[in-house]
């Protein structure tokens, strides 16, 4: 059996234990089109060798730019076994961000999959002293295309095959391969260098806790530049199970039913959007229908997976009943499998995992970071070493531990090289005895379950698993003549908001000079011309922020924030403790009152092509 050591040695994995017709598959104007074991091994090699012949060296890095696809992991394993440093990035970066990636890496060529995504990401290539090479996926008008890498590897395949195989032997488990750019407290994104050894002992680790198969196949629709959703592609693939991508994120139950899914990735955000609509599409039952639909949702919120073997009679009776009048239903819209349902980026309310556990979804809830590989934790259902409220048991070969303030302290062979270009940062977070500080507070309870208890960091993730760093924001907005303070707002939440106190000298010169008639600032605050002219500051300041960290929603108080009243530190500081307290009714007005979704089950997603190219069947 072949072991896992470096991510390409997958590939001989495939070839010799899974040869299957359908290991990678996507869809093109509609229709599938599948790669087979032996076409991702070959068509892997063919481009190895094509980036020999267009010169790349190893230790080169490559940035990728590409929504998911079966040819990006054609990209992946061909730069991974030629020595060459993968980069995937976001295709929703701002410019800066996408400069700083491009410069601080020192790409020498970009791949990028279409002419929408180079649209974005030409404005930094054009600031560029030094411009890497660019090449399509796709077709685009006089661009260099992925194609004629492929067709040179082909060409050329006697000349490089030595030359590869070589290279093959002598990357050790210990080499960099990857960087992944991460949201620093900097602002800019910090490169997280990552060894084969990194991701393959972690997701051999996590792939344990899965108890699919190579007769299985998952949906894959989480962005695979993301580490996350990358080290769940090999835990796939080394277990042979097979990977469709989705058309976008608007064709996910479209797609999960086509293929008959036995499961997918999902950060707490889509999992809230299934949730809304299941609940909604009851509204309009009447009768003993309505009371069997309420009741379906009560008795799985009380599902518990420790306690299935010890509840009544009665209980077991009402599961059964459930499951084949609503339960089945619910699992019919996606496939009609019961799901194996691998969550992460942020908490997930245990109600929620309850009543899908009920309904056959097996919720895996788990933790980790960038850092990490990025898997410290994970529920494991199917095993019984699940603990709804908790992240789950710590993985085989991890080692954790607790600071004394709490911070979980982390160390194995999950934990990156460092960030790049930034040893002293990298020793502020890894210390002399190899303990990764998270920046996470947290717990083990039940003897050995890990739970999160409090974020040490300001940075914080929404439901979609986005970080955002808000003192970066916040900093932004005080320059505003408008705003004193504010506060960023959003932790596990949909979107950004903020709280702000306004500067009044200014508000109050702006109220009299367009005629607005106020008692007290707590009615000057609620003018609808107030409201509509913070507005349109926010406005021109989400001008600068990514599409996440955009302020959404705002509520602006009539309280000013000072050392004296506890809202600040002595040094000026934001004190988010006090302020959550006091402002916590406006918490719950902001993000308590969302009605569950009406529309299509993921219509708040943009549709987003993921793109996939026939004309490799072709060579």
């Amino acid at each position: 059996m072949v072991e896992i050591k470096r991510t390409f040695d997958l590939l001989d994995l495939l070839v010799e234990q899974y040869p299957k017709d359908d290991i990678l598959a996507g869809k093109v104007n509609g229709e599938s089109v599948k790669y087979s074991s032996h076409d991702y091994y070959k068509y892997a090699h063919y481009l190895a060798y094509g980036l020999c012949e267009m010169g790349l060296k190893q230790g080169d890095r490559v940035v990728t730019m590409s929504a998911n696809c079966p040819e990006w992991n054609f990209i992946d394993m061909a730069l991974a076994m030629s020595g060459i440093i993968h980069v995937p990035i976001y295709p929703t970066l701002n410019t800066e961000s996408y400069l700083h990636i491009l410069r601080h890496s020192e790409a020498t060529a970009v791949f990028v999959s279409t002419k929408v995504l180079l649209g974005r990401l030409r404005p930094a290539l054009d600031q560029m002293e030094t411009k890497p090479q660019v090449y399509t996926l796709m077709a685009v008008d006089d661009e260099h295309r992925m194609l004629e890498i492929l067709k040179a590897g082909i060409a050329n395949r006697d000349k490089w095959m030595p030359e590869i195989e070589r290279r093959k032997r002598e990357i050790g488990p210990d080499d960099w391969t990857t960087m992944i750019y991460t949201s620093g407290t900097t602002g800019l994104p910090k490169g997280v260098m990552l060894s084969h050894r990194n991701l393959c002992s972690n997701f051999t680790a996590h792939a344990l806790v899965n108890p699919c198969d190579q007769r299985h196949k998952f949906l894959s629709f989480l962005p695979l530049n993301h580490i996350y959703e990358r080290s769940m592609n090999y835990h796939y693939q080394a277990k042979g199970i097979s990977i469709y991508y989705a058309e976008n994120m608007g064709t996910i139950q479209q797609n999960m039913q086509e293929i008959e899914a036995d499961g997918f990735c999902a950060v707490p955000r889509v999992l809230e959007m299934v949730y809304d609509k299941l609940y909604a599409a009851g509204k309009d039952f009447k009768g003993m229908r309505k009371h069997i639909y309420d009741w379906a949702f009560s008795h799985g919120k009380r599902y518990d997976y420790t306690l299935v073997k010890k509840v009544s009679l009665l209980y077991q009776l009402s599961q059964w009943f459930l499951d084949k009048a609503v339960y089945s239903k619910w699992r019919e819209k996606f496939g009609g499998k019961r799901l194996t349902v691998i969550t992460g980026g942020s908490s997930i309310q245990p109600s929620m995992v309850r009543l899908f556990a009920a309904a056959g979804i097996n919720i895996y809830e788990g933790y980790g970071l960038s850092e990490t590989s990025p898997v410290i934790a994970v529920n494991d259902p199917a095993h019984h070493q699940v603990k709804i409220g908790t992240v789950g048991p710590v993985l085989d070969g991890v080692e954790v531990m607790f600071d004394e303030d709490g911070e979980i302290l982390t160390r194995g062979p999950h934990v990156m090289l460092g960030y790049y270009k930034d040893p002293e940062y990298t020793a502020q977070v890894i210390d002399k005895d190899g303990w990764f500080h998270t920046g996470d507070i947290g717990e083990i309870v039940g003897g050995k379950y890990l739970k999160i208890t409090d974020r040490k960091k300001d940075i914080f993730k929404l439901s979609a698993g986005k970080y955002v760093a808000p003192q970066l924001i916040e900093n932004m907005l005080r320059g505003s003549e408008y705003i004193e303070q504010v506060m960023v707002i959003g932790e596990n939440e949909k979107q950004v908001a903020a709280i702000i106190s306004p500067n009044f000298n200014t508000l109050h010169y702006w109220a009299l000079k367009h005629k607005q008639h106020y008692r007290d600032n707590t009615e000057l605050v609620a003018l609808p011309e107030v409201q509509k002219k913070m507005r349109a500051v926010l406005d021109e300041y989400n001008k600068n922020l990514a599409p996440h960290e955009q302020i959404k929603q705002f509520r602006i108080v009539a309280d000013e924030w000072t050392a004296n009243n506890n809202l600040l530190s002595p040094t000026l500081k934001l004190r988010r403790g006090p302020l959550m307290d006091k402002y916590k009714d406006l918490v719950t007005d902001i993000y308590g009152k969302e009605k569950p979704a009406s529309s299509g089950l993921f219509s708040a997603f943009k549709s987003v092509e993921l793109p996939t190219m026939p004309w490799v069947k072709k060579l």
